[in-house]
């Protein structure tokens, strides 16, 4: 099969190069609100922001910053599809103003415009940090009264269009079985809490590109994809950065579109693209192997895989795992500045082994 991927350098406020109603899944994380680093981008797209902190406004500030980001939660339930989903990944921010320190809850800023507009709010994923800073706390310490709780967690909201999504023809629910994930996985991932995403590749992009753009990890994204998408759909990013949602899609064999307004990012995109390949064949082996060592665990704890997997001949726990298989690009051309086209192949089982034969 063959996938798309565009590149839009524009605002995505205003995403008329999109048409209502053709994009299967929004994954993306914006410019942080009453984060320092993004101060500058605010104030330039609206000067309210400017003179909010010259006034040392911080809640005034807070709102209309979160008025730049209310146009593209619009655009993104414009463009989706009845039924697709929007996955928002934001953290909370501290900060203090005029000698006054508050927590500026982003998360809940986003949700509420969200409802606003239509969305339907499910319930998110917590993304505990890990870090590995010896002095974490904030305040005077051991003192009671004068220390604050650390903030090590960013949220993935997770938010859908109107009802269910309907699968409607043989060859749409035939694309949604063979877009199945393991019976493991399922149980994983679906955790509302998810701790495990530090040591995550990430060769997509060096430490100075990632730093700029605010780049999450590609299992992130590629996790969200292959959690609320089938092959073949098609997924917006509308703050691309350095390309790691079109990346993700790359590599599970979805369509892509990003939105961003710094073509200075062009190159760390490129760098990003031509990254994919190899870390899509890593990503599919491992997942391919932990499968293994499961079936292993479970065989040797004397419990039953009653159901075998078409494509690779191993066994499942469940009939809807019948038809899964992975996929990886074969082959990724540059079509000109903004336009990728990939062609993907099934994963091949990165190991030898008799236990499934048997």
């Amino acid at each position: 099969m063959k996938t798309g991927h565009l590149i839009h350098f524009s605002d995505a406020r205003c995403m008329t190069a999109v048409a209502d109603d053709s994009i299967d899944l929004v994954v993306t994380s914006p410019p942080y609100p009453m984060i320092e680093m993004w101060d500058d981008l605010f104030q330039k797209l609206d000067s309210a922001v400017k003179t909010c902190l010259s006034r040392q406004d911080g809640p005034g500030m807070f709102e209309v910053m979160h008025r730049v980001l209310d146009p593209v939660w619009q655009e993104s339930f414009r463009v989706l599809k009845p039924g697709g989903f929007a996955c928002i990944n934001i953290g909370d921010a501290t900060r203090t103003i005029d000698s006054h320190f508050a927590l500026y809850t982003n998360h809940a800023r986003i949700l509420s415009a969200a409802r606003e507009i239509g969305f339907t709010s499910l319930p998110c994923i917590i993304w505990r940090k890990q870090t590995n800073a010896p002095n974490k706390f904030m305040g005077s310490g051991m003192l009671p009264a004068g220390a604050y709780v650390t903030l090590e967690h960013e949220y993935i909201l997770i938010l859908r269009k109107h009802g269910k999504r309907e699968f409607k023809g043989a060859e749409e629910k035939q694309r949604r079985r063979e877009s199945a994930i393991f019976w493991e996985e399922r149980n994983h991932w679906f955790s509302d809490v998810w701790f495990d995403l530090k040591g995550t590749v990430q060769a997509l992009a060096d430490a100075q590109d990632r730093k700029r753009s605010a780049a999450f990890p590609f299992e992130l994204a590629y996790r969200l994809i292959n959690m609320f998408s089938v092959k073949g759909d098609q997924v917006l990013d509308p703050f691309m950065g350095t390309g790691t949602t079109m990346a993700a899609a790359m590599a599970a064999g979805r369509s892509s579109t990003g939105f961003d307004t710094d073509t200075h990012l062009t190159p760390a995109i490129q760098r990003t693209a031509r990254g994919v390949k190899p870390l899509a064949g890593q990503v599919a082996a491992r997942r391919l192997a932990q499968h293994q060592e499961f079936v292993e665990h479970r065989l040797a704890a004397g419990k039953p895989l009653k159901h075998a997997n078409e494509p690779y001949g191993f066994p499942v726990v469940t009939s809807q795992e019948k038809f899964l298989y992975l996929l990886v690009p074969a082959d990724l051309i540059q079509t000109d500045a903004t336009r990728f086209r990939v062609t993907h192949e099934m994963a091949q089982l990165p190991f030898t082994y008799s236990l499934f034969d048997n």
